[in-house]
């Protein structure tokens, strides 16, 4: 998806801070925003000291905590997300922000360097997506399907070596794989993960517009 002429920023948070690590996911900062059929969306990377309580919130509604598996106090969620945002850079957690409002939790990071390369002929770039969506209004009404179609755009005009996006969502959670099937996805295979069996769901640059 190519950007509008004028999208509008999104107002939330404010100007990005600056990398203080390797970047390895092509500035997700400043991909920008993008006009989508639910309205104007941008990736806003996770400030804790700003985020930490919503998304804690989020990873205690029952609906999300039976696949994330983060449900608890606000040091659980602290944890998770101080891993990516102090890590090497392999991943990127970050707020969509819809109509300027903060309504799902994103993770972009690099498949082909993360331990999913083991479960799958993972090729250089491969880039992953992990996505919940926050609220239950924003749930079941084709939402999440438009968002992960345009993020996965996003991936594939911000990263040019990258030549697919990559999901595996559980099995059990039928809402998100028909979610990233919709979205352009096809499912590759099933794979045995710690925790979970996985579809294994990927969208290829050369079939982004033909799915």
């Amino acid at each position: 998806m190519h950007l509008p002429a004028d999208p509008p920023a999104v107002p939330y948070g404010g100007a990005a801070e600056p990398p203080a690590r390797p970047d390895l996911l092509d500035a997700v900062a400043e991909w920008g925003p993008v006009t989508t059929p639910a309205g104007v969306f941008q990736l806003v990377p996770v400030r804790l000291e700003r985020d930490l309580r919503l998304i804690t919130a989020w990873m205690n509604d029952p609906a999300v905590a039976a696949f994330w598996r983060l449900a608890g106090p606000a040091e659980v969620t602290a944890a998770h997300l101080r891993a990516q945002v102090g890590g090497d850079g392999r991943s990127v957690p970050c707020l969509g922000v819809l109509a300027g409002v903060p309504m799902s939790y994103w993770e972009v990071y690099r498949a082909d360097l993360d331990p999913l390369a083991r479960h799958y002929p993972a090729r250089p770039h491969d880039t992953g997506l992990h996505l919940l969506i926050g609220g239950v209004a924003d749930r079941g009404r084709g939402i999440g399907t438009a968002l992960l179609r345009a993020v996965s755009d996003l991936v594939l005009d911000r990263r040019p070596m990258c030549n697919r996006v990559i999901a595996e969502p559980d099995l059990r959670n039928l809402p998100s794989v028909a979610a990233f099937l919709g979205a352009g996805f096809r499912l590759a295979a099933e794979a045995e993960l710690p925790g979970k069996r996985a579809a294994l769901l990927v969208r290829d640059r050369v079939l982004r517009h033909a799915l």
